[in-house]
């Protein structure tokens, strides 16, 4: 089992600050008493006024307001993930063998419309932006700070009963995919006083900060591609597997009559078969289609500015990120002069794509497919003839193609790892 990724998620939804400056003791009170909106009303005259630090803690505590309120609405209409429970403990809303009471599903649900659904993201969307200027804020060049977090201590009210209860720690939701680290953290939650087997904070510092901005905008972004398009279609077909008792058009039908195997297994094989053919969305905002290059070129650029900040550190402070000169708290995720070049080659690259001036190889043509085309002129997105290659078509351009050489400094430095290094590069 990788710990990398499943660190660096628990990184982005909500650290438990160990004392560090007042600021630090601030964001750990609150993030462990569950007031994260009130630890920031506390910071926001130094947030408004641009004190860096402030502006990280603002942010911090913004992200963990941010991935509760996402919690607490899908816990109010019942979510769930059926036959994935990996995914439903992620989300608070089923359980894993952890020795802890599982946060539960909620029993008495409220209807949820298409409307609903779209205002739940884009509310979780706008708490992510203005988390990204905070933490943009927070990692102004030449600002000395550090925060020491330890990143499996924090606690969200996952199941919305208003108390934050042991069994709703991050690190306690996380523990079965973690390896050592959950066995850490079970251990921790069954008796404090005994401390964890190994020390998982983290030195947040300026670098950091850019590092954050840059993940709540990758999360953004994604967030702004869906609700760029309508996809009713795929809520009407589909989404009563997520959200079972909320009234969806197809609720009464989960389970249904034999035709092959069984009545639970044919009927979510039929809506699998329907979520896919609804996988054809039409562009309803076609704005904020267009302003994504932008927001993917601001990704490009906050890496480049995470890394100069990154490289211009005197001191080894448990670094998120380390320099070259620097000790990674991953042992076997080493990083070199070389490492950094290659990354920033590979920046260069993505931002070609982005542009266009480099296109996307499709299986099916010769051509290559511009994405700043389908950005620019895209009037629906059908996901399954993007693939088959129908839908690609008005998009093909004749020009250079990328391949395994327009990534060789990146394939030749990372290998088999060039994900892993991705997701943590950022």
């Amino acid at each position: 089992m990788r710990i990398l990724g499943l660190v660096t998620a628990a990184l982005c939804v909500a650290p438990f600050a160990a004392q560090a400056s007042e600021v630090g003791d601030m964001v750990a009170w609150h993030l462990s008493a569950g007031t994260a909106v009130a630890g920031q009303a506390e910071l926001q005259t130094a947030r408004d006024a641009g004190e860096p630090e402030a502006c990280f803690a603002w942010s911090m505590l913004g992200l963990a307001s941010a991935f509760e309120g996402l919690a607490l609405d899908l816990y109010r209409y019942g979510a769930t993930t059926p036959g994935t429970p990996t995914a439903a403990l992620l989300l608070g809303l089923g359980s894993m063998d952890t020795g802890m009471p599982p946060a539960p599903i909620n029993p008495d649900p409220e209807p949820m419309g298409y409307d609903d659904l779209r205002l739940m993201l884009s509310d979780f969307r706008a708490d992510l932006e203005a988390a990204q200027a905070g933490f943009e804020c927070g990692g102004a060049a030449g600002t000395d700070y550090v925060v020491p977090l330890d990143v499996l201590k924090a606690r969200i009210d996952f199941n919305g009963d208003g108390q934050v209860e042991e069994g709703e720690s991050l690190g306690l939701v996380l523990a079965p995919l973690m390896g050592d680290f959950g066995a850490d953290a079970v251990a921790t939650e069954k008796s404090i006083s005994k401390g964890m087997g190994r020390d998982t904070s983290i030195g947040f510092d300026a670098a950091d900060s850019i590092w954050l901005a840059g993940y709540t905008q990758v999360l953004a972004v994604q967030l702004d591609l869906l609700l760029a398009h309508g996809f009713s279609d795929f809520y009407a077909a589909y989404l009563h597997r997520v959200f079972p008792a909320a009234s969806l058009p197809m609720q009464d039908y989960i389970r249904g009559g034999s035709l092959m195997l069984d009545p639970d297994s044919d009927s979510g094989i039929a809506d699998l078969i329907a979520a896919v053919h609804t996988l054809n969305f039409p562009v309803v905002d076609r704005p904020l289609l267009q302003a994504i290059p932008a927001k993917l070129h601001h990704i490009t650029a906050l890496s480049r500015q995470n890394w100069e900040l990154i490289l211009a550190e005197t001191d080894d402070n448990r670094e998120l990120l380390p320099s070259p000169r620097q000790t990674s708290l991953i042992p076997d995720m080493a990083i070199s002069e070389e490492s950094v070049t290659a990354w920033r080659e590979t920046l260069d690259v993505l931002d070609q794509i982005i542009d266009g001036r480099l296109l996307i190889p499709h299986w099916r043509f010769q051509k290559g497919f511009d994405l700043a085309a389908y950005f620019a002129e895209a009037e629906r997105t059908d996901l399954v003839l993007l693939l088959t290659g129908q839908a690609a078509v008005p998009y093909l351009r004749d020009g250079p193609v990328a391949d395994a050489q327009s990534f060789a400094a990146a394939n030749r430095v990372f290998g088999e790892r060039l994900i892993d290094y991705s997701f943590w590069f950022n």
